[in-house]
């Protein structure tokens, strides 16, 4: 199933802008005074919203140490598929790998039943990255693995990972306005049961622009294109969840939402309820998104 309602949040403790992923994260802009107190503050009201709409959120506390000021974006180095599989993900920063602790899981699988262990991160031995659900955006339903190659997302191990869990790779190149590598593809764009929102400015390689769309439109799903400047204001950055009784959201920021023109509005709200929380501290230093934020849990409840 391409949505679920269980997610993954980490409260964080140590929120800030990070020199380490600042070099090839354009979407990071500014580091903030108090980054810390008001990431806490948007953290708590987007769980709330979530909650609020019937969504259950697994809140796992971060700990101060290890230092891990990233630690709110928890799709990174994590993934949870059906039939108890986690995957874990080689992680381009130094110090975003140590939010691989092992407390997240023990919490996680007195809740949920873990069967098996994919674990990807040995390709850091190798500087070989792929940063979980940042890296990919994944088509559950129809197996398809969608991927812009940067230096946060290697071909060879989106290849093994592809592999190994049955997905069909769908790889390009995305850029930004100025021509620069986008770090990773679901701030590109977003996976949903019947439509797919996608910034196809960002590919411009011609081959790799049809053979996208093409791949979209053969999955059986609408295209719901965005704009550059829509995508730099983590318009692509969405998740579709549901709530526990089966009822579509779609969850964003509020800097995303407010990017959308009418027709873009009324097109995804004729498929799902959207959701949108103010984010701003953490997209400006954090450089990530609501999607970011949550790690979608595909796992059965004990």
């Amino acid at each position: 199933m391409q949505t679920t309602s269980h997610l993954l949040m980490i409260r964080p403790v140590n929120f800030s802008f990070n020199a380490e992923t600042a070099v090839n994260n354009a979407f990071q802009s500014a580091a903030t005074e108090d980054a810390q107190q008001r990431a806490l503050q948007e953290f708590e009201g987007f769980v709330a919203i979530l909650k609020e709409n019937g969504v259950d959120v697994t809140v796992i506390d971060d700990t101060p140490d290890p230092y891990t000021p990233d630690s709110i974006f928890p799709n990174n180095w994590i993934s949870f598929h059906e039939g108890g599989t986690i995957c874990l993900y080689p992680m381009y920063a130094a110090n975003r790998r140590k939010e691989r602790k092992p407390g997240v899981l023990d919490q996680l699988s007195r809740k949920f039943r873990i069967q098996n262990t994919l674990d990807f991160s040995g390709y850091e031995a190798q500087g070989l990255f792929l940063e979980g659900t940042g890296s990919m955006v994944l088509d559950r339903d129809q197996r398809i693995a969608y991927a812009c190659l940067s230096p946060r997302t290697d071909k060879q191990v989106l290849l093994d990972f592809c592999e190994k869990m049955g997905y069909r790779p769908e790889l390009f190149t995305a850029v930004d306005g100025k021509g620069q590598a986008i770090y990773h593809t679901n701030v590109v764009m977003c996976v949903a049961d019947r439509y797919v929102v996608v910034c196809l400015d960002s590919v411009p390689d011609p081959v790799e622009h049809e053979s996208l769309m093409r791949t979209i439109r053969n999955s059986g799903k609408e295209i719901v294109p965005i704009t550059l400047s829509q995508m730099n204001q983590f318009a692509g950055n969405m998740l579709q969840v549901q709530s526990g009784k089966g009822e579509k959201l779609l969850v964003m920021s509020s800097q995303a939402y407010h990017s959308l023109n009418p027709e873009q509005v009324v097109r995804l709200t004729g498929y799902n309820r959207i959701l949108h929380a103010q984010l701003t501290t953490i997209e400006t230093n954090g450089g990530g998104s609501a999607r970011c934020m949550l790690a979608e849990i595909h796992l059965e409840q004990r």
